[in-house]
């Protein structure tokens, strides 16, 4: 059913492919955002813009200004008076490791973004889908939000961070017939994977059999996810059952990471070719 979206992180990685692949479907209409509006309008240039009578609007935002994501909200609800799904993609990632010293401002990006740019995201929603009396969140965690990722701490406590939140959220939020799904993908071939291709503190991310596809984690989106509105689901489920063991055994875990780590960084040189 056409539906329409606001989506964050759109001009890259997950963000944009869905954007795409949204936009393919007749009758669904997209706010694609991201904070380089430049990058926006040249990737999307072929398509028909909303107030041309097309189907897309482009915004530039920061997802860390909730002054920017109200001017989001009001211009998607003077153009198409609703808001059916709310996509909060957008996140960066820096490996660190925690003798090394890490400035605060690394500290401030990853839960600016990551974590509060997904709140901010989800309650400038809320009141638009709450008198609509529907509405879908969904936001993008980490399999790193289900079980802590040595040499990728930062990132970890924010997608942990994340995942609490949009758990919560699901919670307080259905009565009013508002679904808030946490996806929580591992490895995903984006340009954000790219960057740890030659970092030692990433190797971890390397450690499954494969990554995924960005086809593969929106097939999950326009499918499952938005069908049955879980509260979280997990890409791919097996590597999501062993990420809960780990979490749950965390002492027992710490005696395997070194097998896991150069298990990853074979596949991580492998990445390279």
């Amino acid at each position: 059913m056409a539906q329409t979206y606001i989506v964050t992180g759109a001009a890259s990685g997950i963000g944009r492919a869905l954007c795409e692949r949204l936009l393919t479907d007749k009758g669904n209409q997209v706010c694609a955002c991201n904070i380089n509006y430049e990058a926006l309008t040249q990737i999307y240039a072929n398509h028909k813009l909303a107030d041309a009578g097309g189907s897309l609007i482009l915004q530039q935002l920061d997802v860390r200004d909730v002054q920017q994501w109200q001017e989001v909200v009001n211009t998607v609800i003077a153009q198409w008076q609703r808001i059916d799904v709310m996509c909060n993609i957008a996140g960066v990632l820096k490996d660190n490791w925690i003798a090394d010293i890490v400035l605060p401002d690394d500290v401030d990006l990853h839960f600016d973004i990551n974590v509060k740019g997904t709140i901010f995201g989800t309650q400038s929603v809320v009141d638009t889908m709450r008198n609509q009396g529907s509405g879908h969140i969904i936001n993008v965690a980490s399999l790193a939000a289900l079980s802590p990722v040595p040499g990728l701490s930062l990132y970890s406590a924010s997608k942990y961070a994340v995942r609490a939140y949009s758990l919560a959220a699901g919670m307080e939020l259905e009565k009013y017939g508002i679904a808030v799904t946490t996806l929580c993908p591992d490895a995903v071939q984006t340009p954000m994977l790219d960057q740890q291709k030659d970092k030692e503190q990433a190797a971890l991310t390397f450690s499954g059999s494969r990554t995924l596809t960005v086809d593969e984690v929106v097939d999950a989106i326009v499918g499952p996810v938005l069908k049955k509105r879980p509260f979280e689901m997990v890409l791919p489920p097996s590597r999501g059952v062993v990420a809960k063991i780990a979490n749950i055994f965390p002492q027992t875990t710490a005696n395997f990471v070194d097998s896991f780590r150069k298990q990853g960084a074979k596949r991580q040189d492998k990445s390279k070719n």
